[in-house]
Formats: C-alpha cells, structure tokens, sequence
C-alpha cells in the first residue's frame, strides 16, 4: 500500500487572472476588459504584463449586474462605486447606501412604465390631435404648455392628465 499523504491546504490565492473572473462571474473575459476600461473595476499588471485583480472584484461585478439589470447606466455605476474604498471588497452597509441612491430612481422607472403599460391603448398626450381620443384628453394640444413628447406617459402625469381633464373644452366642431 503506498504511503498517504498528508491533506495540504489549498491556499486561496489574493489576486485572480481575467480567466479566473470570468469563471467566477459568469462573464466573458472581453466584458470584463470592458468594465476596466470604462472605469468600473481596476487590475493590477504582474512583471509579464499580465493582469491580476483582487478578489473584492467579484462583489464589484456583482453590484454592477445587479445595478444594470435595474437599467441604471453605467455611468451612474461608476459614480456610484467611485464612492467605494478601492482597498476592499464592497461590504453589506455599502450595498444598502449605493442601493438606496437607486431606489427612488428604480421606483419613478416603475411608476412610468406601469403607466405606459396601462395607457398603450389610449392616448398619450403627445400632441398629434389625430386619435379620436385627443380632444378629449388633449383638447387644442393643452399639454404641449408642459414641454414636448408623451406628457401623459412623462413627468407628473397625474397632474398632467387632471389639468387635461380640467382644460376649456374645444367649441370648433372637432370632437
């Protein structure tokens, strides 16, 4: 019977390759350049010009899939992780301050497409006054007073759709 040898340790490395993060993350390796290269994380380059990143990278990447499948930009991720210790991974109270930054924003994107969701049909404010519907919603294109596009569907619709609602009705026979 051969000799057993003695368990070694596996020793976890403090930096890993682009591969190993890939790997890790579920990303291509191109992808991960990508974040790099528009600042959202850093590598460091061994002697072979190879590159190297700390482990905190994997909590970074995943504060920034998580942040992009909400449809912040990743402008506002850079920002965002700016704001962060680059000397160790994100921790839990980091997550909560940078989630609530997003949150409110989160929540306006939810209440807007929700309105679009239940308006598609009708009209949106846009100041066409070629549906049936808009001189009665939009009587004389009032809403254009708010600014240009879908007023119903953008900003304070609520108020917008009152003040529609509430405009001088239209006496030149178009109904």
């Amino acid at each position: 019977m051969a000799p057993v040898k003695p368990a070694t340790r596996h020793r976890i490395s403090p930096v890993l390759s682009v591969g190993d993060v890939a790997a890790r993350t579920g990303l291509a390796v191109s992808a991960i350049h990508f974040y790099e290269r528009q600042g959202l994380i850093r590598s460091i380059r061994t002697q072979g010009n190879q590159r190297r990143f700390h482990r905190g990278v994997l909590r970074r990447i995943g504060i920034i899939k998580v942040a992009q499948r909400t449809g912040i930009p990743l402008a506002e991720i850079r920002e965002a992780l700016s704001s962060l210790p680059i000397d160790r991974p994100p921790t839990g109270r980091d997550w909560q301050r940078l989630s609530s930054r997003w949150r409110d924003d989160l929540n306006i994107r939810i209440e807007q497409l929700t309105r679009l969701r239940d308006q598609l049909g009708d009209c949106i404010g846009c100041g066409c006054l070629s549906l049936s519907d808009c001189p009665l919603r939009n009587p004389d294109d009032y809403l254009a007073k708010d600014g240009p596009g879908a007023r119903l569907l953008e900003g304070a619709a609520g108020d917008v759709a009152e003040d529609a609602a509430n405009a001088p009705a239209r006496d030149d026979g178009h109904e």
